[in-house]
């Protein structure tokens, strides 16, 4: 998905199996608004999502089951022969109930994070969402059969309901914001007063190579630039909090970005939204640099884990 312009990615014996166990946790900001959704699941089962390609490794003709998210839908629904590994597999949905997972078929049971691999998982998802509210699920999620999808969807049905309740209708957009950060230190060195004083000082008294000195003045930059950093992001969240839903900030990337984001939006305010930002934008224009991306899924509001174990024998 490219970045939004500021203008406008043979069955073994049976086995009893333990107690199943889901919860929901949603984690809130300090003024209550949703922030995120944790799905925890246990499911005591034969096979298991993630370990089950250590099983099938090796194995001529297994086929499995790569899972791409979870949507709300009564019917059997095809979304395109777009399925991961480059053969033409069919998308198709697993249900129980009202609740499906997105899957296709494959005969790999561990996939490499490549390119080709990220953006055949990514172009699945795209697709899906022009129609549905999907809650993504992460790269190289395998089950080994649609039944086992079925007994996991089981399982955790009422966090799942919960979640897509949540969920529905809402887009989320990533917000990156950087600088030059050895312009900014040159600003501060013309125009914050006491690191102006201090560096005129040093440089009549030539004690620019002396490691206290240097000391000093790097962390007097530091302050100050950790307090002008915040104060933008401090703007920057202000102009956008009334139209989401919830934010996210997530840690950045390199010493240039002072602000990694992502935003919940409801759909029917995208275009709010998008104004938002290019209003803010405008207004840093001279010093800030923003990279506006979406809409997606949202894979920075909602964190399935399913553990999934092998049931014991009694």
């Amino acid at each position: 998905m490219s970045p939004k312009k500021l203008t406008k990615t043979s069955k073994p014996a049976k086995k009893k199996s333990t107690e199943k166990i889901s919860s929901i946790k949603k984690t809130t900001n300090g003024n209550g608004s949703l922030t995120s959704i944790d799905v925890n699941s246990m499911a005591s089962q034969q096979f298991a999502a993630a370990s089950i390609s250590r099983m099938a490794e090796g194995q001529d003709g297994v086929e499995g089951r790569y899972v791409y998210g979870i949507i709300q839908a009564n019917q059997p629904a095809t979304f395109g022969k777009t399925g991961i590994g480059g053969s033409g597999e069919s998308v198709y949905t697993v249900h129980h109930g009202d609740v499906a997972a997105v899957v296709s078929k494959t005969s790999v049971f561990i996939f490499d994070p490549t390119r080709e691999n990220a953006l055949a998982h990514e172009h699945v998802i795209e697709t899906v969402m022009k129609t549905n509210t999907i809650i993504p699920m992460s790269f190289g999620t395998v089950f080994r059969t649609d039944q086992d999808i079925k007994e996991v969807l089981k399982s955790i049905y009422p966090s799942l309901k919960d979640v897509l309740k949540q969920m529905s209708g809402k887009l989320e957009f990533g917000l990156k914001v950087t600088w030059d950060r050895d312009r900014v230190i040159e600003e501060l060195k013309r125009n914050h007063e006491e690191i102006h004083r201090f560096h005129i000082e040093l440089t009549k008294k030539h004690l620019q190579s002396t490691y206290f000195a240097r000391m000093q003045l790097g962390r007097m930059i530091d302050k100050a630039l950790a307090e002008r950093s915040a104060d933008y992001v401090r703007e920057i969240y202000d102009a956008l909090r009334s139209i989401c839903v919830a934010s996210r900030d997530n840690k950045p990337i390199g010493d240039k970005m002072i602000m990694n984001a992502a935003f919940l939006i409801n759909r029917d305010r995208e275009a709010h939204f998008d104004a938002a930002v290019n209003k803010v934008a405008q207004k840093f224009a001279d010093r800030l640099n923003f990279k506006y991306t979406g809409p997606w899924p949202p894979y920075n509001f909602v964190n399935i884990r399913l553990k999934l174990e092998r049931g014991t024998s009694s």
